[in-house]
C-alpha cells in the first residue's frame, strides 16, 4: 500500500527539529525529508506538490498542553469542528489505521527498550491541520521546552520512525475501525490499538460534542482501508441520549458499533 515515505519537520519546532536531526543521522534512505521554515499544522506553509508525490506522510512534532503531560503520542490530523492549528473546519485529512496501528505499536517496543520512563505514549484524538490529500499521522513529544529538546526522547521517536517505515507491511487480517468518544488522550483506545485485533484511524472526542452525522461520515470516508465498526468509549459518550444519537447515525447508515 505504501512505498514512499516523507518525513516532515519544521525549523519552527526544536522537538521537530532534533527528531530530524537524529533521522538523518541513523537514516538509510528509506524515506525523504522535507524540512519547511513555517508551521507544520498549518497547509499554506506545505507545497502540496512535493507532498502529493508521495503515498505517506509523517510529521514529527512536538505536542503542546495545558497540564504539561510527558509523552510520546500519535495522531491523525483535521478538524471536526473550529479550526485550531491549520486546516478547514470540518475536514480530515486522510490517515490509515494499519500504519497507525503498526507505528504505535513500534512506539512502544521501542519506548519499553529504551527505559524512556517519565514519558507515557498515548494515542491522542484527531485534531489540527493540516489538511492534505496523501494519508499522514503526527508523532509528536509532549511536555514543555524541556521535553521538547531532551536528546534521549526526540532520538527515541527518530527510531520509532525509522524501524516502523522499514518494517511496514500490511496487514489484511486487522479489523479496522474509527473511534468516538472519550477525552483528548484516549486511554480506551490505546489498549485496543496495543493488545487487540482492532486497528485506529480517527478518533472522534467526546468535546467536540454534539457529535453529528457529518463528523462520523467524515471520519468513515477518510480512512484509507474499509471500515468495519466504530468502537464506542461508552462511558466517555456522556448521557444516554448522547450515546443513543451517534447509535442512531450509525445505524441509519449501517454502521457495525461495538463497545470500548
Amino acid at each position: 500500500m505504501f512505498t514512499k515515505f516523507l518525513v516532515v519537520g519544521s525549523r519552527m519546532d526544536p522537538a521537530s527539529m532534533n527528531i530530524l536531526t537524529n533521522l538523518s543521522d541513523i537514516s538509510e534512505g528509506k524515506f525523504d525529508f522535507y524540512l519547511i521554515d513555517g508551521e507544520m499544522l498549518d497547509t499554506r506553509c506545505l507545497d502540496r506538490d512535493k507532498i502529493n508525490k508521495y503515498d505517506y506522510v509523517i510529521f514529527a512534532s512536538k505536542h503542546k498542553s495545558e497540564k504539561i503531560n510527558k509523552t510520546l503520542s500519535i495522531h491523525a490530523p483535521g478538524n471536526f469542528r473550529e479550526v485550531w492549528g491549520g486546516g478547514e473546519e470540518g475536514k480530515l485529512s486522510p490517515a490509515s489505521a494499519l500504519f497507525q496501528k503498526h507505528l504505535f505499536l513500534t512506539l512502544k517496543k521501542i519506548k519499553d527498550e529504551s527505559e524512556l520512563n517519565r514519558y507515557s505514549i498515548t494515542l491522542e484524538a484527531t485534531h489540527h491541520g493540516p489538511l492534505i490529500e496523501r494519508p499522514s499521522v503526527f508523532i509528536e513529544i509532549g511536555g514543555s521546552e524541556e521535553e521538547w529538546r531532551d536528546k534521549k526522547a526526540s532520538f527515541v521517536v527518530a527510531k520509532v520512525i525509522k524501524k516502523a517505515i522499514e518494517t511496514w507491511e500490511e496487514n489484511p487480517y486487522h479489523e479496522i475501525a474509527i473511534g468516538i468518544g472519550g477525552p483528548h488522550y484516549c486511554p480506551a483506545f490505546d489498549k485496543l490499538q496495543l493488545d487487540s485485533n482492532i486497528a485506529i484511524s480517527h478518533i472522534i472526542p467526546k468535546y467536540i460534542s454534539p457529535i453529528n452525522e457529518g463528523m462520523i461520515m467524515e471520519a468513515i470516508n477518510n480512512t484509507v482501508e474499509e471500515v468495519d465498526f466504530a468502537v464506542l468509549d461508552w462511558k466517555g459518550l456522556g448521557k444516554a441520549e448522547e450515546r443513543d444519537e451517534v447509535i442512531r447515525i450509525l445505524e441509519k447508515n449501517y454502521i457495525q458499533w461495538k463497545k470500548a
